[in-house]
């Protein structure tokens, strides 16, 4: 859409004309954490299923979650999810504490949806050929996480982010 000499009537100006890169900024701050908290949901997902397919999945005679390797990736699953999660209610605490978050968020995003990623790569080991088939949610997930690393941001954006704001490089 292209608006030439467009118009707009006072009453239907949301926020103040002279700060409109600013607010869209914040919009973009306050939406990393929404971002963030999808990615540890879809993490939290892909963990969900992955552990109740090791716990189905029989090999050698035996539940495939009773290998040290497969309970190794639920365990760093587990601990990477929790982690992503307390990020997000730190910088949802922020937010709603009027406190500048900025930080915080950017560290959410970043992790959530690395979190989310490895989550996924992981929940397809642990699935084994299964975990390409689009009869199994985990390929849908292990495809989805890539919307994560890129929307809103990407990691690389993330961390330009962190350099620039936080660590003032």
């Amino acid at each position: 859409m292209i608006f030439d000499d467009c118009r707009i009537p006072k009453e239907n100006i949301l926020g103040n004309p002279d700060k409109g890169i600013a607010q869209f900024l914040m919009a973009l701050q306050t939406s990393r954490i929404g971002f963030a908290a999808h990615s540890v949901g879809l993490a939290q997902a892909i963990f969900d299923v992955s552990l109740a397919y090791a716990k189905e999945r029989e090999q050698f005679g035996r539940n495939i979650g009773k290998f040290q390797a497969i309970r190794f990736k639920l365990a760093d699953m587990l601990t990477e999810i929790e982690l992503g999660r307390l990020m997000v209610y730190k910088a949802a605490w922020q937010k709603d504490q009027g406190e500048n978050y900025f930080a915080t968020s950017t560290f959410a995003k970043l992790f959530a949806s690395e979190t989310a990623k490895r989550c996924a790569d992981r929940g397809v080991q642990i699935h084994g050929g299964y975990g390409l088939m689009d009869e199994y949610p985990i390929s849908r997930y292990w495809r989805e996480v890539k919307f994560e690393e890129i929307l809103e941001g990407t990691s690389e954006i993330q961390r330009l982010n962190i350099a620039r704001r936080v660590l003032k490089i």
